[in-house]
């Protein structure tokens, strides 16, 4: 098939990985892809003239950053300036696919010669920088539905009526997060000092504070313990910059897997979360996670590869810290090992399986959606 990706500016987030595997795979399966997407937005002369009074001076227009695309050999088209897509940006191909609730915007106006419309939902995007309506219009478009996760699959079809909506769960590369003791046959115990780690970031929604909280709270009466953190970009903050506490800025994705692998459990404290692909990645390193019931964290921690804990309750992930600390090595290792079994058993081919399905599905769907969306 000839599919066409829809993005919004190239970066390194955890969508556009995701996008990246597939694309790659499937072109290794014979499919043609194409990569369409736009240059960063211009500063408006009200956010110049803010940051001229800020004493920052005149910003300079964004050249394009690094993305997990750029390792790869596909075709990608950037537009001249940040705009709507539209017919003469994308070639004619089989599937065009939206990824993002703007891009589902521009790919509902495209003609059909272009391809059967997708959206791939990757997060309901209605956060508080974004239009809720037009974001609520777009899952409303006849386009065929990919979903992350099951909560996104079901808020699809009983908030919005979508009856085309396909479930496709992303995995991790096993070969890029491992715990690097067991390629030399050492098996993983628990830390000789009790040791959590999180992700920083200063987006409220990641939870952040919440995590924090916790590690404090169950400092006291762990007197010893640790917590590992990395950013990825912003300086820590006065109270990650303590006795005990560790902080990573920018690392590289080679040292990712040792940061999983020096915690005995990894917090994750979201309030909203798409998928939540650290879950992942923390499992693949045999490290248990404890999570608050976002994203898909109710159905990965569901198998006892980690605790789920209540949202926005610091002392129920407090309490969780300890009970994760407390337990005897042999006990920690079964759920290192639960943890691990539930990411190796799922590779990116089986995804890939699912996601190639699912475009074949949107293609035989297609005269319908596109009777109900030109009609």
């Amino acid at each position: 098939m000839r599919i066409t990706f829809v993005l919004p500016t190239l970066a390194l987030t955890g969508g556009m990985r995701v996008l990246s595997i597939y694309t790659q795979i499937l072109q290794q399966r014979g499919h043609t892809i194409c990569i369409v997407s736009t240059p960063h937005e211009r500063p408006t002369l009200m956010q110049q003239l803010r940051s001229v009074v800020r004493g920052k001076g005149w910003e300079p227009a964004q050249a394009r950053g690094p993305s997990h695309f750029d390792r790869i050999d596909v075709e990608s088209r950037v537009t001249e300036t940040y705009r709507p897509i539209t017919d003469r940006d994308v070639p004619d191909a089989d599937i065009i696919m939206a990824t993002w609730w703007e891009t589902a915007e521009w790919v509902s106006k495209l003609s059909p010669s272009k391809g059967a419309k997708v959206y791939f939902l990757q997060h309901y995007e209605a956060f508080d920088y974004t239009p809720k309506a037009r974001v609520d219009a777009t899952w409303r478009l006849p386009m065929h539905k990919i979903a992350v996760a099951k909560w996104l699959e079901d808020k699809a079809r009983d908030e919005f009526g979508n009856l085309s909506v396909s479930l496709v769960p992303p995995t991790v590369d096993t070969t890029q997060f491992y715990d690097p003791r067991s390629r030399s046959g050492q098996p993983r115990g628990k830390q000789s000092v009790p040791t959590v780690g999180m992700y920083y970031s200063i987006a409220p929604w990641k939870g952040c504070a919440l995590a924090i909280e916790a590690f404090n709270l169950a400092a006291k009466r762990i007197p010893n313990l640790r917590l590992v953190a990395f950013g990825s970009g912003e300086t820590a903050p006065p109270d990650l910059l303590q006795h005990n506490i560790e902080y990573y800025k920018i690392p590289s994705q080679d040292e990712l897997k040792e940061l999983y692998s020096k915690c005995d459990a990894w917090l994750f404290a979201s309030q909203t979360e798409g998928f939540g692909l650290p879950i992942l990645e923390a499992m693949a390193c045999g490290t248990p996670v404890i999570g608050t019931p976002a994203g898909a964290a109710p159905e990965l921690l569901a198998g006892g590869g980690g605790i789920l804990v209540k949202p926005e309750d610091p002392q129920d992930m407090a309490k969780a810290i300890e009970q994760i600390c407390q337990l005897s090595d042999a006990e920690w290792r079964a759920m290192s090992e639960t943890a691990l079994d539930t990411v190796i058993h799922y590779t990116w081919e089986d995804a890939t399986d699912i996601f190639e399905a699912a475009l074949y599905t949107a293609v035989e769907r297609q005269p319908q959606l596109t009777d109900k969306l030109y009609k």
